[in-house]
């Protein structure tokens, strides 16, 4: 077992816990802070956003910088404005400081990325990327639901204080564990923003940005759905959660397989249609109680195949230019985790259900597999 591929689990680990932590707990923020559900979300959002601005900004000024070195301060930030949100006394500022906590996360799996592929073997570099992301569905599959927990029966703000604790074991292990590597990108700002001019980089852009949407219009929603819809006790909540990280850590598995086994773009076409499917079946049974358990981890398998195909796309597409594709990629995630929980949450502002949002997950998961077709068609097979 490489070690350096273990250090940066445990960035995806602490990464995914403040990530989707959130939707977890997003009822107890409301109610701390006596707003509505749809303004929590507002948190969501702002994280997203973050993502989005830090990940070219902090990947173009640091690409000079050793790759370790780069992980390390990119987790240093992590903790300091996790510790933050943990700590703030009111909305506004509990709004400045998420936003600020997602600056490293597009960042450090943009270098973290480049990193994983490196350091295995030509022909398992989706599966090394894959590995790096576990540590997210570990964190989806433990961490999310006793953070939940924590939230529920304690204070959310607990839950907040651990996720910061957990960036300072990232640190040591990447310290200890990931190798000194030089730079393998062009290091120049203008040769790097080039990868931009091309067209096939807007296509990967728009596929991951409007596909992803499909999980975060679900996920964003999921605790009201199956407690208003699904009829389940809100303590079931923390249980969901844990079925939900089990699937996505064994999607995320074989993503990365069927990756390297068909192909990244063929893979991606597959996942998103796969997941537009399930998300119709999600919509249809949300109201049969006992199907919210199986519905759960089968969406969570599903809609975690995509990560490590879209991450290699950007990757393959991008010689030269890989950490600031490979960031771009994850400002895209979190442009359909935006997109997801505001056009998700439209529907429900309409006074329609909270299994609503799945019908918009639909649609921007067959849009995602339609231009994925279309990269595959314009650019892989002429």
């Amino acid at each position: 077992m490489n070690k350096g591929l273990i250090a940066l689990a445990f960035g995806g680990l602490a990464i995914g816990m403040t990530e989707f932590t959130m939707m977890g707990i997003l009822q107890d923020i409301a109610k701390d802070q006596q707003i509505e559900i749809t303004q929590a979300a507002h948190f969501i959002a702002l994280y997203a956003l973050g993502v989005v601005v830090g990940a070219p900004i902090l990947t173009i000024f640091t690409g000079k910088i050793a790759p370790k070195k780069v992980l390390l301060l990119l987790m240093l930030l992590f903790i300091v404005f996790n510790g933050l949100f943990a700590i703030a006394p009111d909305y506004n500022t509990l709004a400045i400081s998420r936003f600020m906590s997602g600056l490293p996360h597009g960042a450090f799996f943009g270098v973290g990325s480049v990193v994983a592929a490196q350091l295995v073997q030509k022909g398992k570099e989706a599966q090394a990327i894959a590995f790096m992301f576990t540590g997210m569905t570990i964190a989806n599959l433990a961490g999310v639901p006793l953070g939940t927990y924590i939230g529920h029966h304690y204070s959310w703000r607990i839950t907040y204080g651990i996720i910061a604790a957990l960036g300072l074991i990232t640190i040591a292990s990447i310290y200890f564990w990931l190798p000194n590597m030089n730079n393998k990108t062009n290091g120049d700002l203008r040769q790097q923003l080039s990868y931009f001019k091309q067209a096939k980089a807007w296509i990967i852009v728009a596929v991951i940005s409007i596909g992803t949407g499909g999980l975060f219009s679900w996920i964003t929603y999921i605790s009201p759905m199956v407690t208003k819809v699904g009829g389940l006790q809100e303590d079931r909540v923390p249980y969901i959660m844990v079925l939900v990280g089990l699937g996505m850590f064994i999607g995320n598995i074989l993503g990365g397989k069927l990756a390297d086994t068909i192909s990244p773009t063929k893979a991606a076409i597959a996942c998103f249609t796969t997941m537009a499917l399930t998300l119709v079946t999600v919509y249809f049974t949300a109201h049969i109680t006992s199907l919210a358990y199986v519905m759960a981890f089968v969406t969570g398998l599903v809609a975690f195949t995509i990560g490590s195909p879209l991450q290699m796309m950007l990757i393959t597409s991008a010689k030269g230019s890989e950490n600031i594709a490979a960031a771009a990629g994850q400002a895209s995630f979190n442009i359909g985790n935006t997109l997801g929980a505001y056009l998700g949450g439209i529907p429900i502002t309409l006074g329609y259900a909270y299994n609503s949002p799945v019908l918009v997950g639909v649609g921007m998961a067959g849009i995602g597999a339609m231009l994925a077709t279309v990269y595959l068609k314009r650019f892989l097979l002429r």
